[in-house]
């Protein structure tokens, strides 16, 4: 019984089971097939020319053998030089042509390995952004980052040189053993016997290999990951002297990828030492029992430096082989990683028969949700809520109460586990993505800027929007004054120097962006949260406007933007323990009374 492996559930593992190995291998070789399945004609043309290109090189040591018996004799004899001339001539022909069609190989290769490298990139980039919120939320950017980057090199790595170098030498120790093994089949055995310890010898480095390039992508990841958290978050680093304790963890993941990485080189630098001691040996059993029939006169000189020649050669590409088992072992690590991603399915996935909502109102429904983000523990147990089209509802209540769950299931980021989020009487399971989207918008926090300019920001629900309605967007929510401010206005490109602005700047920014989308409902998720004092009193008049006929769900500890609201809902673990107007809840002695009398109390 073969057990699924997905990208998440062993991503940080080296130590798989036999099912589990043979599962991620049947796996990564679904995705190579796939990859190479449209390229199958420039494949049989790559084949066609490296298999002619390689019969050309493997016919030389031959061509010196008739040279030598049969050319050589009549010179000596005869004085006749034709044989020898073209002999000569066959030979340069062979070289030349050889040489010629290897470039012409190297150029369909390389077509070959950008186009599948072109195909691998665009699906990882469009795949990670089809999952769902909750991969993204499990699945560090910084590993999202290594699939993107260090595991990609070391795939393009192996199909552009390793897998050259493999089939290369391939079907040059083939045609070579052929060749011998026509001319003189006795040294054919000979290097037959010089296969068995050959076979032990790849096998133990392939096997070990194997496991010590596995280890090296892990903590390659690891490494990636330490890093892109520590420069992305470079102020909390600096804000608690993390600096230190950075560097030493840092300097252990870098001292274990080391270790792993010598222990790769020290296979590497047995195996090459014990290749060579296999070729010594097959060439000198060559020479003595070739030695010792030229001297009965039952084998011609020039066969047997021919065999001597054939079985140099046949070694040579095993070099080759050698250096494919290096780059492969890494690039199978990496595409193990990379088909772990590609193999996950989205946890909310798209409707098979979408319903179309042309024009939303904005009644959003709860009816008896029941979710949790682990099975074992549930956030909302039989949940109901009515919020009718064009209320406003704040949510008010501890942390981990619920009120964030509620917001991403309205905004579709998870599905509940059971019952039914509706949008006016339709399921959001079964809503077109494009109505979902157009029709629910929501604020965070972390209002994250792209990079361009302030307008292109403000226009990332609407990219059709004029420079007139992103403007009126950005005056709508007090934003359009500091915007004019900035060195370049609208222009201002935000990552460069000049262009920067504040976190409650941002906020504005996300706003005019909310606004312009105009969304049918409208959830902020402590929205307000980075706005300073002057900036929140700034704000509350545009709120107004950009709530106006709208359904808003508003997620706030601040209680000053509470007041905005039609409605208030306290909730306790995940229950709604209080329901009411503001002004209501606020003369009676229940939790929001005491909160907001705690509350202005502390602006005292």
């Amino acid at each position: 019984m073969s057990t699924t492996v997905t990208g998440t559930s062993g991503e940080d593992r080296s130590d798989y089971t036999r099912d589990e190995s043979r599962e991620i291998r049947r796996r990564s070789l679904r995705l190579l097939g796939s990859l190479v399945t449209p390229l199958k004609m420039q494949l049989a043309l790559a084949g066609i020319v490296l298999v002619i290109s390689t019969a050309l090189r493997v016919a030389g040591p031959a061509l010196i053998a008739y040279g030598i018996n049969t050319a050589l004799p009549q010179v000596i004899a005869e004085a006749n030089w034709m044989p020898t001339i073209v002999i000569v001539a066959v030979y340069l022909v062979a070289g030349i042509g050889g040489a010629a069609l290897i470039g012409w190989y190297a150029v369909v290769a390389a077509r070959l390995t950008q186009a599948v490298m072109l195909d691998l990139r665009k699906r990882i980039f469009l795949h990670t952004q089809r999952l769902s919120l909750e991969f993204h939320e499990s699945y560090t950017s910084g590993r999202i980052i290594s699939r993107q980057t260090s595991d990609l090199d070391s795939i393009r790595e192996l199909l552009d040189g390793g897998l050259n170098e493999l089939v290369s030498g391939i079907l040059y120790g083939g045609f070579t053993l052929i060749a011998l093994l026509l001319i003189d089949w006795r040294s054919g055995i000979v290097l037959a016997v010089a296969g068995i310890p050959l076979y032990f010898l790849m096998r133990w480095f392939y096997r070990n290999s194997q496991r010590a390039y596995r280890e090296s992508r892990v903590v390659s990841a690891k490494v990636i990951v330490k890093f892109v958290e520590s420069m992305t978050g470079i102020r909390a680093v600096k804000a608690f002297r993390k600096e230190e304790r950075n560097n030493v963890e840092f300097g252990d993941l870098s001292g274990q990828y080391r270790d792993v990485n010598m222990r790769s080189l020290r296979l590497f630098g047995t195996f090459e030492p014990g290749m060579m001691v296999v070729s010594a040996f097959a060439v000198a059993g060559v020479l003595l029992w070739g030695g010792l029939r030229v001297g009965e006169g039952s084998l011609a000189i020039g066969t047997l430096l021919a065999a001597v020649l054939y079985v140099r050669n046949f070694f040579s590409p095993l070099q080759e082989v050698a250096f494919f088992l290096n780059s492969y072992q890494s690039a199978t690590a990496a595409l193990e990683k990379v088909s772990g991603v590609l193999e996950e399915q989205p946890t909310v996935p798209d409707p098979t028969r979408p319903i179309d909502l042309w024009q939303a109102r904005g009644h959003v429904e709860f009816r008896d949700v029941v979710f949790g983000y682990a099975s074992d523990r549930t956030i909302l147990p039989h949940f109901s809520l009515d919020i009718p089209a064009g209320q406003t509802i704040a949510l008010v209540g501890t942390t981990g109460a619920g009120k964030t769950t509620l917001a991403k299931l309205v905004s579709r980021f998870y599905d509940p586990t059971s019952g039914q989020v509706t949008l006016d009487g339709v399921d959001l399971r079964s809503l077109h993505p494009k109505d979902l989207r157009r029709a629910i918008v929501m604020v965070t926090q972390e209002a994250y800027l792209f990079s361009g300019t302030v307008a292109d920001n403000i226009a990332l629900g609407k990219p059709d929007a004029t420079l007139d309605e992103i403007k009126a967007a950005a005056r709508a929510v007090g934003a359009d004054e500091f915007i004019q401010r900035l060195p370049d206005g609208y222009a201002t490109d935000v990552n460069k120097r000049g262009g920067r602005v504040s976190a409650g700047q941002r906020q504005l920014i996300s706003f005019a962006r909310a606004f312009l989308a105009d969304p049918a409902v409208l959830i902020l998720d402590e929205a307000t949260a980075s706005l300073d004092i002057p900036s929140e009193r700034q704000i509350q008049d545009a709120l107004q406007t950009l709530l106006a006929d709208r359904t808003a769900i508003i997620i706030a500890h601040r209680l000053s933007t509470v007041a905005i609201a039609d409605r208030v809902l306290v909730m306790e673990h995940g229950e709604i323990i209080e329901d009411d107007a503001p002004a209501t809840l606020i003369a009676g002695t229940g939790k929001f009374a005491r909160l907001h009398a705690a509350w202005r109390e502390s602006l005292v």
